[in-house]
């Protein structure tokens, strides 16, 4: 009788066991879905996205290296008359509250923001948009409409370039050196690296451009600001360009330190999509704090090429 009662228990025991067990699995399977649910809702809100405007069509603005959204506040109020604009923070940015966001190991390659692109387009209800990609921002939307061309309708390429770093057949801009350096003055002292480098990217008769993009540049952290210099001035895009077949438009100004014009004239030629090329009578890397009116003028002219109203 001892022995059915103690089999009966034991056998008691195993089911509770593996109930429990499998109650464990389930709670922890909830636990992921609501951790991805929260981070796919969240994305927006970590990376300060705002929708300005209420146009039938859409326009992205996304900023380069060492920026924030402010960097368009010229041109901003003038889209957003005639266009939906969203704006936002990458997750490098010294802008952007939750220091977590930024991942060095993740971020290595300009996948990962593409993927933050896509989300964050997906999350706001983006689609056939018009994307405005300054510096980095560029290549990252080239790769974006590769994973997604139905999320745009054109990409407005402002002094971007697939790699910084010349070789025997291609003008970057950069010798390997003269980028070891940099980084090396980034790394031994940031704070003084700071306004220098601001100063040599912008053009540096406009002294308040230059102390605003300063002060953004500023803001990041330095470990970050590393991390992503080396991504951007490492990199190699160049086989992506043929992959594109967004209609494209590559605004280049005629005097940029970091991008020379020759790259404009590459990406034209590489881009399998349908490409134009504008080049602004312009100096330095940041045309839409230096040259803002004339950006305006140019970009008029590009949104015009689609339609006669000039609308999207």
């Amino acid at each position: 009788m001892d022995e059915e009662v103690t089999k009966h228990f034991i056998k008691i025991s195993l089911s509770l066991s593996l109930f429990l067990l499998l109650l464990l699995l389930l709670l922890l399977l909830l636990l992921k879905i609501v951790i991805m649910v929260e981070k796919k809702m969240s994305l927006s809100t970590s990376m300060n996205a705002k929708i300005i405007g209420s146009g039938k069509e859409s326009v992205v603005l996304a900023h380069g290296y060492g920026g924030d959204q402010s960097v368009w506040e010229k041109i901003l109020p003038n889209l957003a008359q005639r266009y939906r604009v969203l704006v936002f923070d990458w997750s490098f940015s010294g802008a952007v509250n939750d220091l977590n966001l930024f991942d060095p190991e993740k971020y290595s390659s300009f996948d990962a923001f593409a993927n933050d692109l896509i989300s964050l387009m997906d999350e706001m209800n983006f689609t056939s948009s018009v994307l405005i990609g300054h510096s980095m921002s560029g290549m990252v939307g080239c790769i974006a409409s590769i994973k997604r061309p139905d999320l745009f309708k054109k990409l407005i390429l402002l002094v971007a370039s697939p790699r910084y770093l010349n070789t025997e057949d291609y003008e970057g801009g950069f010798e390997k050196s003269d980028v070891e350096q940099l980084l090396l003055n980034m790394e031994s002292n940031f704070k003084e690296w700071v306004p220098s480098f601001a100063g040599l990217v912008v053009d540096a008769r406009d002294n308040v451009s230059v102390d605003k993009f300063g002060k953004m540049l500023g803001r990041m952290k330095p470990e970050v600001a590393l991390s992503v210099a080396k991504t951007i001035f490492f990199c190699d895009q160049r086989d992506f360009l043929e992959k594109v077949v967004v209609p494209c438009t590559i605004i280049q100004t005629s005097n940029d330190v970091v991008v020379p014009v020759s790259v404009a004239h590459y990406m034209q030629k590489k881009i399998k999509g349908k490409t134009t090329l504008e080049i602004m009578e312009a100096d330095g890397h940041f045309p839409q704090l230096t040259a803002h009116q004339l950006f305006l003028d140019v970009l008029d002219r590009v949104f015009g090429f689609d339609s006669e109203d000039k609308n999207l």
